[in-house]
């Protein structure tokens, strides 16, 4: 028998994980990136040992995207956008949070609600790389390579956007004048 619990945080909640994630990243302030994304790394390891319950679960799998996100050098975040989530990484890497991972059962609950936080501040972000992984992945496809091996930079993939984007502009106009009954543009003509 499942049950399904909604939670809902109040402003003074939000406020709570809000300062809870300044005093983390004050805490791991001197850090290298790589300390932070490491200990964050542990708690995903923590849970496995733990056998977390899987809605937690499926928030540590968001989690595991962000730091896979920080990891990729093929995406090769902005600096400022790679800050960003080092931010929200600060609180995985900080010993002091809100539930204590060795709690049973809800250890992870604070984990879970601020991973929730983190996916709905960094929306942006995430759809972008989740894009670029797809990208990476039908192009290893296509050319019968494994993901891991492929060389795909972000450049790469910003330029197969751009080309889908024209095409699609252009294909939208062209269907656009069929739909007009024959028209066509009468203040220019190219080509």
């Amino acid at each position: 028998m499942s049950l399904a619990i909604t939670i809902e945080l109040g402003d003074a909640d939000v406020q709570r994980f809000a300062e809870t994630m300044q005093r983390a990243e004050k805490n791991v302030r001197g850090r290298s990136a790589e300390d932070i994304v490491a200990a964050a790394s542990k708690l995903l390891e923590l849970a496995t040992v733990e056998g977390v319950p899987s809605f937690i679960r499926e928030r540590l799998d968001a989690l595991r995207n962000l730091i896979d996100m920080v990891r990729d050098q093929g995406f090769a975040l902005p600096d400022e956008d790679r800050q960003r989530v080092l931010a929200c990484l600060a609180y995985f890497a900080d010993a002091d949070d809100l539930i204590h991972d060795s709690v049973p059962v809800l250890g992870f609950l604070d984990d879970a609600i601020m991973i929730e936080l983190c996916q709905r501040e960094l929306k942006h972000e995430i759809e972008a790389y989740a894009d670029f992984v797809d990208f990476r992945n039908h192009e290893a496809h296509r050319l019968g390579v494994d993901p891991s091996t492929l060389t795909t930079q972000r450049v790469d993939w910003a330029e197969a956007r751009r080309v889908e984007l024209i095409d699609r502009m252009r294909r939208r106009r062209r269907d656009g004048y069929a739909n007009v009954g024959g028209w066509s543009p009468v203040l220019f003509r190219v080509g």
